[in-house]
């Protein structure tokens, strides 16, 4: 896909080791351990598992979002909220870099239409883009009971590997675009993000993992180190 001044563009950011240095998802469970919601020797244990296959792609996301949400899920509504409220002044602010806030005041001071992309799902990821400025935010979306409270399934398409494509495709033809009508920056750490680099017009491996970097140097993408 070549570059084309007539289309719209958009910049599109994973979000956990590419805006920020964490696993937000990661550190929200750790927080959760830390408030004693879980055993914490089994949680930290299942936790470390997962994070290891989310690495290696082999993560099977039902799983996982069935046991990341369990703990709030039982807490109810009220003590998740206040506690992601603290998380969110104890561990995610305090990592939010001003690299990581200068380059979205790039794009977003050049026109561009900003997305968070990114498999974290939407409990723990909106309150991040909302103190990054981001107001465009695709996640995995949680299912919620008839009180409104979530129910540990997924809802709808994942936004993990493959599923990133098709939630990004979804989210431009509700606004009535297709990807011939835009121009894409896409900027990730992560091999899992291999398809939407691939479909986007300007891909960059961002801060990326050992195998995405080969890739990117052999392809001759980008590659940008944000956190250096």
């Amino acid at each position: 896909m070549k570059p084309n001044t007539d289309r719209q563009k958009i910049a599109l950011f994973d979000l956990d080791h590419t805006l920020l240095p964490i696993d937000s998802d990661f550190e929200w469970c750790e927080y959760t351990i830390a408030l004693g919601w879980c055993d914490s020797s089994e949680f930290k244990r299942r936790n470390a598992e997962f994070f290891d296959q989310y690495r290696a792609g082999t993560l099977e996301i039902h799983d996982y979002v069935r046991f990341a949400t369990q703990a709030m899920r039982e807490q109810g509504a009220e003590k998740s909220i206040a506690a992601h409220l603290d998380y969110m002044r104890t561990v995610v602010t305090k990592n939010i870099t001003p690299q990581a806030r200068n380059l979205l005041a790039l794009h977003r001071d050049a026109g561009e239409q900003i997305v968070i992309v990114t498999a974290t799902n939407e409990f723990v990821t909106r309150p991040i883009a909302t103190e990054l400025g981001v107001a465009e935010l695709i996640a995995v979306e949680l299912e919620r009971n008839a009180q409104g409270w979530f129910t540990g399934e997924i809802l709808g398409t994942p936004s993990v590997r493959e599923g990133k494509v098709v939630r990004v495709e979804q989210w431009l033809n509700a606004r009535g675009l297709g990807w011939d009508d835009v121009e894409t920056t896409f900027y990730s750490d992560s091999l899992n993000d291999l398809s939407l680099l691939e479909k986007s017009t300007h891909p960059v491996a961002t801060n990326p993992d050992d195998k995405l970097r080969a890739i990117a140097l052999a392809r001759g993408w980008r590659i940008l180190d944000l956190f250096i």
